[in-house]
């Protein structure tokens, strides 16, 4: 249960009564607007396009980003994007449970203060630098813990710096947002369920100046606690208003802002050993202290998208975004110090009520120029761009300085005290300031050699400065620089056997430089690894695609191998070597769409064999597979309509025997979660939907830190959400 102090605060409070305004507001005015004569609104409008990804139940035909100028049958690479209907059958409300759609994804545990954000692995490899939101780079410190302004998920795999810029070893994620469309609708929906779970959003928009322009306008108020974790609270609110002007017209300009604020008790789940929860400790013990612990998270954005179409046939987009993140936390880590304690007891290790005070700064802008055209017998799709960012990461730390009134008999495992009763003395222990500047030049070519035959070629080069300033309590100032320069390539060639059909075999490059995490942590870069060069990645993947059943129904598969080499490894004496090898071979299986007109499917599974070739500080690494990377992984979910109104859905997901580490000692075990939907149609307007998810409230780990951990200090796991019943109305009209 939640503690008493935390459930007085109502959930209409602050912000969030101002949300409740705006709700009402937007409700009550269509109301109103169906009072005014039909003479009186009648408005003639001009036919419109809105360009977006195009979907057929749960298959999505083209991806949203204009990289990808072609349908996703017609692109060499594994795409898997999980549409908005997913999101919504599912109730989907994060972006890690958006992911939870997606086969070959794991998620790394919090480093009890070394990070910040989702945590996110890629066929064996971080992501965390990879995300974007509408094609612009998002910042690493970012959790995206709310979908309510996102239409769809795309997830690219394979090394991708073409596309994607230095990082992608495992791929990239690309977060789609809501954009106004050509007609009206509001949509409000309301949830209530088990854990406290309490929701209200509102999505609606208005076609403007006779279909000239539309806005819309989203909102999101959420209050719940965490099943299976019952200390754990999640609250945050939302508003993202987006305006689009020049609608059917050569040019277009879209302006949105989105604010999102977070108030969270953190959570870093419990200690471990060797992937296992310690003997004595309850799934749902918190380690942390209450009293002491916070997340406090406001996040804005500012996008301008600019778009013309020239008479020739080219297009050129524009895409600037300005945003900032601030974070004020104080956690507490779930490690544990066994050491001369009595059985079944421990003192708190790692650490405790340490406070963070982080603030990110992003400017970004990008370019890019489609054009089409033929020289002789061959045809061109080319698109050529820039992108230029640069971001800031201000960090102050600070310390309670709890650990020394640690009682010498500790606390019992199986009742962590969880308030703190002590004294206090906050003390800030450092500053940190860094900031990473990138350019980037690239150009694709998808060149038709005829009917059958597609070559695509691609090459971008990146240039990122990085910068480090470290201050000690001390006042010790310490600055380290880094500039890297790289080239990546990628290449495919594509036959079409038939016009659904297409078979592709591809090969791309990546590269990790030291600099890769300066503004996701502030960690990465320091003495010891600024003049190390860039780790190097390769891909190989041979792949087929089909759309079947009158192309309503998208059939996927693919063959991959992904190498790193040039890995960096820290030695004995504390210095850095780029001497280790890994790699990734596997199998992707996937299928999005309809079976028949009632029945869809939305399904993928990834066969991942991974090991470490060469490892000069840890030999025993070398053939184990990498930590947190299962061979299997599946996921299902598939919805069947019935007569009456009525909707059934079913989910399963599937996560295989994982190591912990990447030196094979300590396995997590395989699990299987399942959940169901109903859905019923009342009428035209009214729609009722009950999720249940983890239907066998499995106890299963979500997320582990890659550490099998000591008797000085544990590691930690965290456990998945517990079972959860969830019922939403939703309005719409």
């Amino acid at each position: 249960m939640r503690t008493s102090d935390c459930r007085s605060r109502p959930f209409v409070s602050g912000p969030q009564s101002c949300l409740y305004s705006v709700f009402a507001a937007a409700l009550v005015t269509p109301a109103y607007a169906q009072e005014v004569p039909p003479e009186d609104r009648q408005v003639q409008l001009a036919p419109v396009t809105v360009s977006g990804p195009r979907t057929t139940g749960s298959r999505t035909e083209a991806s949203d980003s204009v990289k990808y100028a072609k349908p996703l049958l017609d692109v060499p690479q594994t795409i898997t994007v999980v549409p908005g209907q997913v999101l919504q059958e599912q109730n989907a409300l994060s972006l890690q449970q958006a992911l939870s759609n997606v086969s070959g994804i794991t998620f790394n545990a919090g480093e009890g203060g070394a990070g910040s954000g989702d945590s996110i692995n890629i066929r064996g490899f971080s992501a965390n630098a990879n995300l974007q939101i509408d094609g612009l780079r998002d910042s690493g410190q970012n959790n995206r813990s709310d979908l309510f302004n996102t239409e769809s998920v795309e997830v690219i795999k394979g090394p991708n710096s073409v596309f994607g810029g230095a990082g992608t070893s495992g791929g990239s994620i690309n977060m789609i947002s809501k954009q106004p469309k050509a007609h009206d609708f509001t949509e409000a929906d309301a949830g209530l369920g088990t854990a406290s779970y309490r929701r209200l959003t509102l999505d609606t928009n208005r076609v403007l100046a006779g279909g000239k322009a539309a806005m819309r306008l989203n909102l999101m108020g959420h209050d719940s606690d965490v099943a299976g974790r019952d200390t754990i609270f999640k609250r945050r609110w939302g508003v993202a208003p987006s305006l689009a002007l020049g609608l059917n017209s050569p040019t277009r300009v879209t302006l949105s802002f989105f604010h999102q604020n977070d108030d969270n008790l953190p959570d870093f789940g419990v200690p471990a050993f060797r992937g296992k929860m310690l003997d004595g400790v309850s799934r749902n013990a918190y380690f942390g202290w209450r009293n002491l612990d916070r997340e406090k998270i406001s996040q804005d954005a500012l996008t301008a998208k600019i778009e013309h179409d020239f008479a020739s046939g080219a297009k050129l987009q524009n895409l600037s975004r300005y945003s900032r993140l601030s974070r004020d936390t104080v956690i507490s880590a779930s490690h544990v110090d066994l050491r001369g304690m009595q059985p079944g007891y421990y003192r708190p290790a790692g650490p405790q009520a340490y406070g963070r005070d982080a603030a990110t700064t992003l400017w970004i802008n990008q370019t890019n120029l489609t054009q089409r055209f033929d020289t002789g017998v061959l045809g061109h799709t080319l698109i050529t761009g820039f992108e230029i960012a640069r971001e800031t990461y201000d960090r102050t730390t600070s310390s309670y300085n709890i650990n020394r009134q640690f009682p010498a008999g500790g606390y019992p495992l199986a009742r962590p005290p969880g308030y703190w009763t002590g004294t206090t003395d906050l003390q800030n222990s450092g500053r940190n300031e860094t900031s990473l500047d990138t350019r980037a030049l690239y150009a694709t070519d998808s060149i038709a050699l005829g009917p059958r035959w597609d070559l695509n070629l691609g090459l971008r080069y990146d240039w990122i400065d990085g910068r480090s300033n470290a201050t000690t309590a001390a006042g010790v100032r310490t600055a380290v620089d880094s500039s890297d320069g790289r080239l990546s390539g990628r290449t495919a060639l594509s036959f079409k056997p038939a016009d659904n059909g297409r078979i592709y075999l591809a090969y791309g490059t990546a590269f990790n430089p030291s600099a890769e995490f300066l503004v996701s942590n502030g960690s990465g870069l320091d003495a010891a690894t600024a003049s190390l060069a860039p780790e190097k990645n390769t891909s190989l993947e041979l792949g087929t695609k089909w759309d079947v059943l009158d192309r309503q129904l998208a059939l996927t598969g693919a063959l991959f191998q992904v190498d790193k080499t040039n890995a960096r490894e820290q030695m004995a004496d504390g210095s850095y070597l780029l001497a280790g090898e890994q790699r990734v071979r596997g199998l992707e299986l996937g299928a999005a769409g309809k079976v028949t007109p009632q029945w869809d499917v939305f399904a993928n599974y990834t066969f991942m064999a991974s090991k470490t070739l060469k490892s000069l500080n840890e030999p025993a690494r070398v053939g184990q597979a990498l930590g947190n990377t299962p061979r299997h992984s599946l996921n299902l979910w598939t919805t069947y309509a019935l007569p009456q109104g009525w909707t059934v859905g079913y989910g399963a997901r599937f996560v295989g025997t994982r190591n912990v580490t990447s030196a094979g000692d300590g396995k997590l075990s395989a699990y299987w979660v399942h959940s169901a939907m109903v859905g019923y149609e009342l009428n035209r307007q009214w729609k009722l939907r009950l999720n249940l998810e983890n239907i066998g409230n499995k106890a299963y780990v979500a997320g582990v830190r890659q550490r099998l951990g000591e008797q000085s200090r544990s590691s930690a796991v965290e456990y998945g959400e517990g079972r959860t019943a969830r019922v939403t109305a939703l309005y719409q009209f």
